[in-house]
């Protein structure tokens, strides 16, 4: 009986399956052994992004083409941007009172009376009818304010109101149809285009151009409510109040400060943003002042150890002004405020910049830790009383040029103290002396 062709199929196939799986294996084990010596023998490269995250890295331009000129954007925003020029007259020397004195100084050719001091900066026109935004400390003890205009008119300008704490301002203008810039309304993203426009030196109306560097910058000491966009657009003595705008000519921020060791532009300078601009000026235009809320308390920052893992957060309370509305609200020293409406409290400056920007009589519902536990406070905002001056930053003078620099961050030197009332007495001794011998030596 003969065997079926399945049969010996079957047969032949088992005869090879041995050799077929030998040379499979084979070829694996060659196969893992080039692919080892391979990667021990490729060098090293950084990690490639993918092209999907190459394409959400983008950054987002200003306009959806590509710019290849700012000048739209600029010849927009020059027409709201001025040139401010103030005059303070000098008071009288204090010894020109005594008659020996005032021979001296007169003979020598002391100061008169009538003789001013000219300072310059910039502005920004927020409203048809000739209400302009500038610095604080640009017209500062100004007698008179002349705001020169992007097309050669000139007029004369009064103060509606000033804000130290802010270092803004709001003057005004009799005129009509004039040319408002409008505010950002987008967020100011890190690395968006930033154009500086004003009159530094008083060389006239000059564009620099720079990135926002920084959102959020706060505890620098120039402002006592400070929330700074920080950009490396050169801002120099006469920039002072003017605008920093983006690419299509919209306001971000007003120029008002740089960080500088020589008092010229170092790439680091701070604007005041559009959201507090709005709010101070519509107070100062309303009202002729600001009114913010406040809480009557001394707080500081958690202290952080930044070799911990473990970040400490919320704002220590470390004392509580009597009858304030801290205290009827029943917040006690050493209380922690972690959240106040649900906004996180990093530090200090969060607390104070939050609070700042409430109105009176507006109801605040904090969290706190209290003794290792969480609890609820309502807080009912009262307006922030009147305080004794403090002392302002440097504000550096170009006695060449009579440009106002932008306060600095650095030291405040030293005033040459006046003559004292003995060293007084001998000078007019001595001159009396001179002015009986008409000049004459001994």
């Amino acid at each position: 009986m003969s065997s079926s062709p399945n049969a010996e199929n079957k047969a032949g196939l088992l005869k090879w399956l041995p050799w077929v799986l030998l040379l499979l294996v084979t070829a694996a084990f060659i196969w893992l052994f080039v692919s080892m010596k391979t990667a021990s023998e490729a060098k090293w490269e950084p990690p490639k992004t993918t092209p999907a995250e190459q394409q959400a890295s983008e950054p987002v331009s200003d306009s959806p083409t590509p710019i290849a000129s700012y000048h739209n954007g600029v010849a927009r925003a020059s027409q709201s941007v001025v040139n401010i020029y103030t005059t303070q007259t000098m008071a009288e020397h204090p010894y020109m009172n005594d008659p020996v004195l005032r021979r001296f100084f007169e003979y020598h050719g002391a100061p008169s009376e009538e003789q001013g001091n000219t300072n310059l900066g910039s502005g920004v026109i927020v409203s048809d009818d000739g209400y302009i935004v500038t610095n604080a400390h640009v017209i500062e003890k100004a007698d008179e304010i002349t705001v020169a205009f992007n097309d050669g008119r000139k007029s004369r300008a009064k103060l509606i109101g000033t804000d130290p704490d802010s270092d803004l301002a709001v003057i005004k203008v009799d005129m009509t149809g004039l040319t408002p810039l409008g505010f950002r309304e987008k967020p100011t993203l890190v690395g968006d285009v930033a154009l500086a426009i004003g009159n530094p030196f008083g060389v006239g109306q000059t564009v620099t151009q720079g990135i926002i560097s920084a959102t959020g910058r706060t505890g620098l000491g120039v402002n006592k409510f400070e929330d700074f966009i920080q950009t490396d657009a050169a801002i120099n003595p006469g920039n002072s109040g003017g605008a920093l705008v983006d690419a299509r000519g919209e306001l971000i921020g007003i120029n008002t400060a740089i960080y500088s060791r020589s008092g010229g532009s170092m790439g680091i300078g701070f604007a005041i943003p559009t959201a507090i601009v709005e709010q101070v000026m519509n107070a100062l235009i309303k009202d002729g002042k600001v009114s913010r809320g406040w809480l009557g308390i001394e707080i500081q920052s958690q202290l952080r150890d930044p070799t911990q893992l473990e970040s400490s957060t919320g704002v220590e309370v470390l004392n509580v002004v009597p009858k304030s509305p801290a205290a009827k609200s029943g917040l006690k020293v050493g209380d922690i405020v972690l959240t106040i409406d649900g906004v996180e409290m990093t530090d200090a400056n969060t607390l104070i910049q939050y609070v700042a920007r409430k109105a009176p009589n507006t109801t605040l519902h904090a969290q706190i830790l209290r003794q290792g536990k969480n609890a609820q406070v309502k807080i009912l905002l009262e307006e922030r009383p009147v305080e004794e001056p403090v002392t302002v930053p440097v504000v550096i003078q170009d006695e060449t040029l009579g440009g106002a620099q932008p306060p600095t961050l650095q030291a405040p030197e030293q005033d040459t103290p006046m003559m004292s009332e003995a060293e007084r007495d001998r000078m007019r001794e001595e001159l009396l002396l001179l002015f009986e011998r008409d000049g004459a030596p001994l």
